[in-house]
């Protein structure tokens, strides 16, 4: 009787432990805590929930478009370089 508790206890432990090893990684987790933040979603409040609170709406509207001019500025140069090497 012993054994066949230690052995669905194992099998329940085994199952446990793999679903867990399915999630995300640390490193995932906190690539996803940047880009909230540079997405503006720590200006979310209670009051404003799921929306930024319109006090700082424009804050989060101007680290936007300066995000999005630094995608922009970083992709011609990625893409020049490629070219470059191609010729």
């Amino acid at each position: 009787m012993k054994t066949l508790a230690m052995l669905t206890l194992s099998l329940a432990v085994l199952a446990s432990s793999s679903a867990f090893a399915q999630g995300k990684t640390r490193a995932q987790v906190y690539q996803e805590l940047i880009e909230a933040q540079q997405n503006g979603l720590n200006y979310v409040t209670d009051t404003s929930y799921p929306d930024v609170n319109p006090i700082y709406a424009p804050l989060v509207a101007r680290m936007k478009a300066e995000r999005l001019a630094q995608q922009n500025a970083a992709a011609p140069a990625k893409s020049g370089a490629a070219s470059a090497g191609s010729h």
